[in-house]
């Protein structure tokens, strides 16, 4: 018996059939298991003889009506799809910068049956900030998702346990780049500039690739698979989800 197949009998025996009665006419499960595994194969970037990267971010896009039909079993599809997933990549070598995610969403142009998927590499990042420090500062990093503060006199990013804010990215070197701060003066708002520091694949500002750039806001940064975008905030606010302990 395939993967897929005990895949499929796993759900349908979990939930007492309902769902393949569900679905019956509409999109089945085991057909969006053997798309995310194709995903994986045709994203696979190679690490080493034995390692390949690959996406750990999924939006499944479905119909309004596959997408209301799946409502009532879409965190027990996407735990089981995860699984799935892991199992695959496990087999064939290949390695997830951060946990699987799956969401499932609406697309207006695809009919009953159809779907499609969007995924990419977004790899987990860890930071050492406190949630206060977050809201009070004047300069932020976002980054995957999480919201870092850039207070004087800066932070540097790297793979390695080492640096203030670690990216668990297969292409960042293990202290990457420098994010330098300088407090503005009264109310002028901080300057910011990043600078390469030394690694092996570089750094690339706004699409163009260099050692060192001046940042404002909205200035991204990439660095291996993952880019990280500058906000200059003028007033202190809740930040989104906290990178201190959630994520370690």
């Amino acid at each position: 018996m395939g993967g897929l197949q005990r895949f499929e009998q796993k759900l349908e025996s979990m939930i007492s059939g309902a769902f393949a009665r569900t679905f019956r006419s509409a999109v089945q499960p085991v057909e969006i298991a053997a798309a995310l595994e194709r995903e994986l194969d045709q994203n696979a970037q190679i690490l080493s003889r034995d390692r390949r990267l690959v996406p750990n971010d999924f939006h499944v896009e479905l119909s309004d009506t596959d997408l209301s039909r799946l409502a009532p079993y879409d965190s027990t599809l996407a735990r089981e799809l995860s699984d799935q997933l892991q199992k695959h990549a496990d087999g064939q070598g290949y390695v997830f910068p951060g946990p699987i995610r799956i969401d499932f969403e609406t697309a207006e142009d695809l009919t009953t049956g159809r779907f499609r998927i969007r995924s990419e590499a977004q790899a987990k990042v860890v930071g050492t900030a406190t949630h206060t420090q977050v809201r009070q500062a004047l300069a932020v990093l976002e980054v995957n998702g999480t919201r870092h503060p850039l207070h004087p006199p800066g932070l540097v990013v790297g793979r390695g346990t080492d640096a203030d804010l670690r990216i668990n990215d297969p292409g960042i070197s293990r202290r990457h780049l420098e994010f330098m701060v300088t407090a503005g003066r009264g109310e002028e708002l901080p300057l910011i500039e990043v600078h390469d520091l030394g690694s092996t694949n570089g750094i690339s500002v706004d699409g163009r690739k260099v050692p060192r750039a001046a940042l404002h806001d909205g200035s991204q940064v990439k660095v291996g698979t993952t880019t990280m975008t500058v906000r200059i905030v003028t007033e202190t606010h809740d930040s989104p989800r906290e990178p201190g302990a959630a994520d370690v």
